[in-house]
């Protein structure tokens, strides 16, 4: 009996033990509403319209300002999102598999449509820091291609990809913007991904890059550096890919060594 008052509501796989209350069952009164909101969310369903601040301090007799901030931690976990002057309940984040597969397949694995804006596609003398990891000379010529990536529309991301212009002379001319670049490599160039190394963290976008996704600066990003290999074992490209926290999850596979 005395374990189960341990665990007074029901545990839901994934969540917080004890839904994040501490052991001396103290809790802020900002979390307490945002768990009856997080309920609430869960009765309106994915794109239902939330009811005013105002209205959901009076509901839970609670200061506008306890509600604001409970909506605030909503927002950053991607549990809600801005529609016009409103905010709606947000619908499930996208997974992205860990693996070479690109951002287009792994987006329409989840019955989405991927996009991407470009926003530059620059050559320019490569630098001696970035030569090692795309296998080039320090001075040669390389390209830059940096591009918001889509989701049904939604601004979810930016990518940056470094790659030799001795690997892909005509990218300029032949490559479409808005598609697979690992597709035009495969199909185009007869080029095949090996292997990469990859490295993942959290940041916090820069106001640049806040302006180009259309999020506010505060909001945490998950940024992945990836070092690509071909099929012979040489160095391909490099990519700074820069995921929205709050519409993003990423999946791998483990397996022993």
């Amino acid at each position: 009996m005395e374990e189960q008052n341990r665990h007074p509501a029901p545990h839901r796989p994934g969540s917080p033990v004890r839904s994040g209350i501490p052991e001396h069952g103290r809790i802020p009164k900002y979390y307490a509403v945002k768990a009856r909101i997080a309920e609430l969310l869960d009765e309106l369903g994915e794109g239902g319209a939330l009811p005013t601040e105002r209205d959901l301090a009076e509901r839970y007799e609670v200061a506008r300002e306890t509600v604001r901030q409970a909506l605030r931690e909503l927002l950053l976990e991607g549990r809600l999102r801005r529609a016009g002057r409103g905010t709606v309940v947000a619908g499930p984040k996208l997974e992205q598999p860990l693996s070479l597969a690109s951002y287009t397949e792994g987006v329409r694995r989840q019955g989405r449509r991927p996009g991407r804006h470009l926003v530059g596609l620059e050559r320019f003398p490569c630098p001696p820091e970035l030569a090692p990891g795309i296998g080039a000379e320090a001075g040669e010529p390389v390209w830059h291609l940096e591009r918001v990536l889509l989701a049904d529309d939604e601004r979810v991301g930016l990518e940056s990809t470094y790659v030799r212009v001795a690997r892909a002379p005509r990218l300029d001319v032949d490559f479409q913007p808005d598609s697979s670049f690992y597709g035009y490599l495969r199909d185009s160039l007869g080029i095949s991904f090996g292997d990469a190394d990859e490295k993942l963290e959290t940041v916090l976008a820069t106001p640049r890059e806040a302006l180009l996704i259309g999020t506010p600066p505060a909001l945490p990003m998950l940024l992945i550096h990836r070092f690509s290999r071909d099929q012979d074992g040489r160095p391909l490209e490099r990519v700074r890919s820069l995921y929205r926290g709050d519409r993003f999850s990423f999946t791998t596979r483990l397996r022993p060594e």
